[in-house]
C-alpha cells in the first residue's frame, strides 16, 4: 500500500503545527520522519490516524485520496498506529485488549478465542513471545509495546505508524524493536518510524525525511552521517559528544553504606550495596533496566519504606526521612518516568515549574501563591532551557515529551543543590537536547555539586561519567573507570564482577570530611 501526504498543513488558532507537508511511504519500506523535539512529528502523525483533521492539504490512499473522521476511518484504509504512550487498558488481559473497539461475537458472547488463535499467530510468525491470556499491567514496557503492533496487525494494517517507539525501551528491548521492524518490511508492510535517535533511524531506515518547526527541511539516506542528521535536525551543527574538563573531585559527599531494599513480596530489589559521590564528580549507574537502578534513586529520595543501610549527604542521615525533607536538604530529583513521577500533566508548564517550590517565600505569600511571580519565573525558564511551549499556560502535557522533561530539568536546576540525582535524564530527547542537558549536568558538577546519574543508555553512561558503577540483580559488580571497554562493561552488566571481567577499578576516593586529619 502506497501512503501520501500533499501539502499538509494542522494549525491550532494562529499556531501553525505543521506547515505544507509533501511524503510518499511506499509498499515495504521503513521510512523515517526524523525531527527535534517539538517539531510536529506527532503531531502530523495524529492528523494521519485521524485524530486532527487537517486544515489544509490532502492524504492520499494508493492515489485514491481518503478523508478520515477518527482513527477507526484510518485503521479501515489499513493504517495502523503504537502512540508513544500506550493505549492500553491496564487490568485486562493481552486478549481484552486486542479486542477492545473490534470484538466478536458467538452466539451472543464475546468471542476471545479468535483473538487468541490471532496473537499465537502473530506472535509465532515475528517471534513476540507475547501470551494471550497475561494481564497487561504485568508486562514489561517492551511487551506492551508488542501488544501495541499486535493490535494493528489483527485488524490487517499494512502502514504502521511506531511514534518514538524507542523512548521507553532498553537497549536490548530497541535493538528487538529494530528487528520486528524489518521483518514487517520484509512481509510487504510498510512502517512510517517517527524518531530523534540517529543511530537507530541510520541502522533500521530506508528513506529519512527531515521535519524542523513543522516544515519539512531535506530528505537523505541512511548513508547520512548522524553529524549532518543532527544539523538537519535542529538547524545548525551540534555537538554528539560532551565537553568536559577532566573531573576535580573534592570531598566526599554522599556516601551509601550497606543499602538493601525489599519489594512487598519479600523479594531483595537492593543487596548490600556501597557507593559513594564526592564534589565535583559524575558517577554513573550503569546496567540494564530492572537491575536495582529504579530502587537506589528511590531509597535515596526517601520514596522506598523497605530499605535499610545508610544514606548520608555531608553527614546527614537522609534514610527514613519524607520525601520532602530529603529535597529541602538540596537533592535535585529528576525521576525516569516524567509523566507519571515528575509531572503533572493537566497543570500548566509555569506550576509544574514550582512544584516542589511553591511554599518559597519567592512563590508564596502565607496560603497565597504570588501568581505573578511564579508566571515570571516560568518565562524564564521556558526561555533559559529552550522549552518549546505555546505559552507558559498551557497544559504540560500538550508539551511533546521531549519538552516536558527539559521542564523537569529546569525545574531541578533553578535551586542551589547539595546533590543532583538524575535516573534517565534524557530519555525521549533528542540529539539538540541532549547537548544542552549533558552541558547542564557537567555544569553542575562543576560547580561542586555530587552527581549521581541512572542511565541505561551507554553512550550517555561515558558521555558523563567520571566514575560507573555497574549493576547486577541488586547488587554493585565493581566501580570502573570511564575508559573502560564496553565489552567488559557488558560482562559486568551481565553479572561478572570487575575482577572477573578484567576491569581496573576507578581510582581511590577522596576522603569524607569526618575523615579528614
Amino acid at each position: 500500500m502506497q501512503l501520501e501526504l500533499q501539502s499538509v498543513t494542522k494549525r491550532f488558532g494562529s499556531f501553525t503545527a505543521n506547515e505544507d507537508i509533501d511524503l510518499v511511504v511506499e509498499p515495504g519500506q521503513i521510512h523515517c520522519l526524523l525531527g527535534e523535539n517539538g517539531a510536529g512529528k506527532s503531531t502530523l502523525m495524529n492528523v494521519l490516524y485521524g485524530l486532527y483533521r487537517p486544515t489544509a492539504g490532502r492524504i492520499l490512499v494508493d492515489g485514491a485520496e481518503v478523508s478520515f473522521a477518527g482513527p477507526g476511518d484510518a485503521m479501515a484504509a489499513g493504517i495502523g498506529m503504537v502512540h508513544q504512550h500506550f493505549m492500553l487498558v491496564p487490568v485486562f488481559t493481552v486478549a481484552e485488549n486486542v479486542a477492545l473497539g473490534a470484538e466478536t461475537t458467538r452466539g451472543g458472547a464475546l468471542d476471545l478465542g479468535t483473538t487468541r488463535r490471532r496473537i499465537r499467530e502473530i506472535s509465532e510468525r515475528y517471534g513476540f513471545h507475547v501470551d494471550p491470556d497475561a494481564v497487561v499491567e504485568d508486562l514489561p514496557v517492551g511487551v506492551q509495546q508488542r501488544v501495541e503492533i499486535i493490535k494493528a496487525l489483527v485488524r490487517e494494517a499494512q502502514v504502521l505508524i511506531l511514534d518514538e517507539p524507542t523512548a521507553v525501551l532498553t537497549p536490548r528491548e530497541t535493538d528487538e524493536l529494530l528487528a520486528i521492524m524489518r521483518q514487517l518490511r520484509a512481509s510487504g508492510r510498510s512502517v512510517l518510524f517517527i524518531s530523534h535517535k540517529l543511530r537507530e533511524v541510520r541502522e533500521v531506515s530506508d528513506v529519512i525525511t527531515v521535519i524542523r518547526r513543522g516544515r519539512v527541511v531535506g530528505q537523505t539516506s541512511p548513508e547520512a552521517s548522524t553529524a549532518e542528521l543532527a544539523a538537519l535536525m535542529v538547524g545548525r551543527d551540534v555537538s554528539l559528544t560532551v565537553a568536559k574538563d577532566e573531573a576535580a573531585p573534592g570531598e566526599r559527599a554522599l556516601e551509601i553504606s550497606g543499602l538493601s531494599v525489599v519489594g512487598d513480596d519479600g523479594v531483595k530489589l537492593l543487596d548490600d550495596v556501597h557507593l559513594d559521590v564526592a564534589r565535583g564528580e559524575i558517577l554513573a549507574v550503569a546496567g540494564v533496566q530492572g537491575n536495582g537502578q529504579t530502587e537506589l534513586a528511590e531509597a535515596v529520595l526517601g520514596l522506598r519504606e523497605r530499605a535499610t543501610g545508610s544514606v548520608r549527604l555531608d553527614g546527614t542521615e537522609l534514610l527514613g526521612l519524607p520525601v520532602r525533607r530529603v529535597l529541602a536538604e538540596g537533592v535535585g530529583f529528576v525521576p525516569e518516568d516524567r509523566s507519571t513521577d515528575g509531572l503533572v500533566g493537566s497543570f500548566t508548564v509555569a506550576e509544574n515549574l514550582v512544584l516542589d517550590l511553591y511554599r518559597d517565600d519567592r512563590f508564596a505569600r502565607g496560603p497565597s501563591l504570588r501568581l505573578g511571580a511564579i508566571e515570571d519565573n516560568a518565562r524564564r525558564r521556558v526561555e533559559q532551557f529552550d522549552v518549546r511551549t505555546p505559552s507558559v499556560d498551557a497544559p504540560v502535557e500538550t508539551l511533546s515529551g521531549g519538552n516536558q522533561q527539559k521542564v523537569v530539568i529546569a525545574r531541578e536546576l533553578s535551586r542551589p543543590l547539595r546533590l543532583l540525582l538524575a535516573s534517565q535524564p534524557t530519555r525521549g530527547v533528542d540529539v539538540g537536547s541532549i547537548e544542552f542537558i549533558h552541558e547542564q549536568i557537567v555544569a553542575e558538577r562543576d560547580r561542586g555539586v555530587p552527581v549521581l546519574i541512572v542511565s541505561t543508555e551507554l553512550d550517555e553512561v561515558y558521555a558523563l561519567a567520571d566514575r560507573i558503577a555497574v549493576f547486577f540483580h541488586g547488587r554493585v559488580m565493581g566501580v570502573v573507570g570511564p575508559d573502560t571497554p564496553r565489552d567488559v562493561l557488558g560482562q559486568m552488566m551481565a553479572g561478572a564482577t570487575a575482577e572477573e571481567a578484567g576491569a581496573v577499578p576507578a581510582r581511590a576516593q577522596a576522603p569524607s570530611p569526618k575523615e579528614q586529619p
